[in-house]
């Protein structure tokens, strides 16, 4: 049975045919895959796991069918779902995963990331990350009212797309050194993640060897899915409804 990776669904209420191209997705999928990876920004955003959207009653039943059908998921924080905590594992049997993670993907070593980490170029946005990311700040936050932490998380979608307009495109983009840099710290020779929304495979020159970089698309009009199994890995697009 194969693998699967995905990232980037930002699923919303706002948009009900990527959630529908999602649960259909996982209906197909329980029991015919070892495993599927969600490598960050399953939803647009997430205030906790105390969220009230009546939609994502459907999404963490359809993750805990597919659990219990025999294929594991893992989840990894992205940039808009990092306050995903253990409440949403034990309700969905998820399992959380850290961002970096190594995995032994059919005897490669393969580094698993979200992507934003290697974005260095834009230095405000790695600055939001290091305090968004912070323990004590995420603590917080969650000790907010339920209310507050619903109208944060719109303004900061709203300054999100603000920020955006205008940076040149390389700003966003992973930094080509950065990404070489933690391919040899972690002596891998597979790098997927996704963030960028920019999907393709990549090959690259490590140290005189050959390693490859993996880019996840989003599900904004298509759903993007990585299919590895121990003779091929294959990136598609999904037909949504």
């Amino acid at each position: 049975m194969p693998t699967l990776f995905i990232s980037d669904l930002h699923l919303h209420p706002s948009r009900p045919a990527t959630i529908a191209c999602f649960l259909e997705f996982l209906q197909r999928q329980q029991g015919q895959a070892e495993a599927l990876y969600i490598l960050g920004d399953l939803f647009e955003a997430w205030v906790g796991d105390d969220h009230p959207e009546a939609v994502y009653v459907q999404v963490r039943a359809a993750l805990k069918e597919c659990v219990d059908a025999g294929t594991p998921v893992f989840v990894m924080h992205g940039n808009r779902d990092f306050l995903i905590g253990e409440a949403f594992c034990q309700e969905t049997g998820c399992c959380l995963i850290a961002d970096p993670t190594l995995i032994d993907l059919y005897g490669t070593p393969t580094l698993l990331m979200h992507g934003d980490s290697l974005c260095i170029d834009d230095q405000d946005y790695q600055a939001l990350r290091s305090r968004l990311r912070d323990p004590e700040w995420q603590r917080q936050a969650l000790a907010l009212p339920l209310e507050e932490r619903i109208a944060l998380a719109q303004e900061a979608r709203e300054l999100s797309v603000l920020n955006t307009q205008g940076k040149d495109e390389y700003i966003m983009d992973v930094n080509p050194e950065e990404v070489l840099r933690i391919v040899k710290a972690n002596r891998v020779r597979l790098l997927i993640h996704g963030h960028t929304h920019r999907p393709g495979i990549h090959k690259l020159d490590v140290d005189h060897s050959r390693a490859t970089r993996i880019v996840l698309g989003d599900w904004y009009q298509t759903g993007s899915v990585l299919t590895v199994d121990g003779q091929k890995r294959q990136l598609d697009k999904l037909a949504c409804p």
